[in-house]
């Protein structure tokens, strides 16, 4: 049978991270190779009589085409560098890079690295989630995933202003908070409809149920406001380089956000 990049790339991370376990120690290209064909065998239950030879589970031609294509993914987005130690410093052996090794000891690392689990856990975090901010977070994700931070982060700007955006026209369009925050439409700038809006807000605390108010100030203007001053700074031409570990934090900090802002949509859109 075989399996997407997303699925080859979703097991090589579990084996890499000892969640499978692999016939050999992952210290070679092929040895990570089988370790995810037993890993897909295990899942998919295959028969023990398919191995051969009392041999481990190889992936199958297109599979291990398609492999290889993500191994060297996984090197150049600096999960994986070349070598084992001194006396083996070259291809086919490697090991996890110290970021690489940290990312692992997260349990949620697979989310942030499989475009496809992403956008299911933000779909289930956030089920009615608008196509347009979906498209820009999913572009912001394949661009961390390239190593193109500036423009991960640029993208993940543009979603969480749309995701904003979306919940002022809510507003608007409800005849019990259209009047109260009618201020915050004829702001002509972002941050001033941002800081209108959150001003309006604050003065609205005592209407909001418990859940909308949990962890309020937090997930919404702090949230908004970090996100949009690295999108505002990688725009433009000013030399500062966002680190991978940087984006990382804040494509996780994406999903309690927009989790924030349709819990507001939906009461305040009423």
């Amino acid at each position: 049978m075989d399996h997407s990049y997303e699925e080859l790339r979703a097991a090589a991370l579990d084996v890499l991270a000892g969640r499978e376990k692999a016939p050999y120690d992952v210290n070679q290209y092929e040895h990570l190779s089988v370790g995810v064909a037993e890993a897909f065998a295990r899942r998919e239950q295959l028969p023990e009589a398919l191995r051969g030879s009392r041999q481990p589970f190889r992936l199958t031609a297109a599979d291990r085409e398609l492999f290889l294509e993500v191994f060297w993914d996984l090197f150049r987005q600096g999960i994986i560098t070349l070598g084992y130690n001194d006396s083996n410093r070259e291809f086919p052996f490697f090991h996890l890079s110290r970021l690489g090794q940290r990312l692992i000891e997260n349990q949620d690392t697979y989310f942030f690295h499989d475009v496809a689990s992403y956008t299911k856990w933000l779909k289930d975090e956030v089920p009615h989630i608008d196509p347009v901010t979906l498209l820009y977070v999913q572009e912001a994700l394949q661009a961390f995933r390239s190593g193109c931070i500036l423009s991960s982060s640029v993208m993940l700007g543009v979603a969480t202003e749309h995701t904003f955006l979306l919940l002022v026209e809510a507003v608007e369009r409800s005849p019990t908070y259209a009047k109260p925050f009618a201020a915050v439409g004829k702001e002509r700038t972002i941050l001033c409809k941002v800081n209108k809006f959150k001003s309006v807000l604050d003065q609205q605390q005592r209407t909001l149920p418990p859940e909308v108010k949990e962890d309020l100030d937090t997930r919404f203007a702090g949230i908004l406001s970090v996100i949009r001053t690295v999108r505002n700074q990688a725009g433009h031409p000013t030399g500062r380089i966002l680190d991978r570990e940087q984006a990382f934090i804040l494509l996780q900090l994406f999903i309690p956000y927009c989790r924030k802002m349709y819990q507001l949509m939906e009461h305040l859109g009423k």
